[in-house]
């Protein structure tokens, strides 16, 4: 089969599935899918699972490399992050649940790596913006939320979209005397960590009653959803809510993003440019874990996380060591060039250039 055939069913493939979730679907789907894919005769099979925020861009990824090496097959079941780790850490799960390599958004604890006898490497794969999406029917203009409405929409305390807080920083503009329902995640969800991570960085009241975490009770009006593209469909469809989610969803389905407060106090709305702003200046440490809950700057979006590739230090395969070294490598090079595209943000030079010499640290094997 010519390898341009290939890609197009690859790339048919995961836009059904994805379009299956944007239905509620998703996982039915995908494991009939993926039930089906066997290793290439001679080849590896990598499978991997994990968080549904870089899903979009981590099955392009994977329908391009595969298609361009057919001794590789890889499959990717996008069921959270906290899902991912759990596979990905390997106690007590089902064999068809097992897998070659993880993802997460919230990347792994100490006392989760500690859990892994094979070690754990955490590379930095791509990163993104999580936005307030919202749906307000016959609103036109631009919806601007300070840092004190936003939290104080999250935290339950504020109930209605004509509130003192939300027009404050909207002049002019007529809100709707409408209910408030947030939308959120029912499942452990990294993009819910870096959402709360940067509540915790901001707001007293938050950090003292749930702190940063990927699984939340969230207070007030709340509808929960599964996955990241389930969050955003049910935005779509509910009158006067908001969510928080992955921008590339929010972009898929055309929703409207509230532009928020950062720290410099400047308002500023999702985009690469603004997403680069808040990575730029960022030293990764030796474990490649870092998390941006505030970034300064007057350019920088306020709401933007890194989201990890989990491997294993040592595989029992050597033919698995290095298909993954080959892959992660060509991700992180080649790759890149379609974050922007899905509404990624592209690593910055230095994160990237750490996250490349990580890779290179995983032996091929003999």
């Amino acid at each position: 089969m010519k390898i341009q055939t290939r890609l197009q069913l690859a790339e048919l493939l995961a836009v059904a599935c994805l379009a299956a979730s944007f239905c509620g679907c998703s996982t039915n789907v995908e494991q009939r899918a993926e039930a089906k894919v066997q290793a290439p005769p001679g080849g590896v099979l990598l499978r991997g699972a994990g968080a549904t925020f870089p899903s979009l861009l981590y099955k392009k990824w994977f329908a391009q490399y595969g298609a361009a090496h057919p001794d590789v097959a890889i499959t990717y079941d996008a069921v959270g992050s906290g899902e991912g780790v759990r596979r990905f850490i390997g106690a007590a799960v089902q064999d068809s649940e097992r897998v070659d390599f993880g993802a997460s958004d919230a990347a792994m604890t100490d006392e989760q790596m500690a859990q892994v006898s094979k070690g754990v490497l955490l590379v930095p794969a791509t990163a993104g913006s999580v936005v307030l999406a919202y749906n307000l029917p016959n609103f036109q203009g631009e919806l601007k939320l300070s840092r004190e409405a936003y939290t104080g929409i999250f935290l339950g305390r504020i109930k209605t979209w004509d509130d003192d807080a939300i027009a404050a920083a909207n002049p002019g503009i007529s809100l709707p005397k409408l209910s408030i329902v947030t939308v959120t995640r029912q499942d452990a969800s990294g993009t819910t960590f870096a959402f709360t991570k940067h509540l915790d960085a901001i707001s007293p009241e938050w950090s003292s009653r749930y702190g940063a975490a990927t699984l939340v009770d969230w207070p007030g009006n709340s509808m929960r959803a599964r996955g990241n593209e389930n969050v955003a469909g049910r935005i779509q469809h509910s009158e006067g809510s908001i969510g928080y989610v992955g921008y590339e969803f929010a972009n898929r389905l055309g929703l409207k993003m509230a532009v928020l407060q950062n720290k410099a106090g400047a308002y500023v709305s999702p985009s690469e440019e603004a997403g680069m702003a808040a990575l730029s200046g960022a030293e990764l440490p030796e474990n490649l874990r870092l998390f941006f809950a505030d970034p300064p700057g007057r350019d920088a979006y306020p709401i933007v996380t890194l989201s990890w590739i989990l491997v294993y230090k040592n595989y029992d395969d050597p033919r698995k060591a290095k298909a993954l070294r080959d892959l992660l490598h060509w991700c992180l090079t080649d790759g890149q060039k379609a974050a922007a595209d899905l509404g990624y943000v592209p690593l910055s030079a230095n994160v990237n250039t750490k996250a490349v010499a990580a890779v290179r640290t995983l032996a091929p094997g003999d």
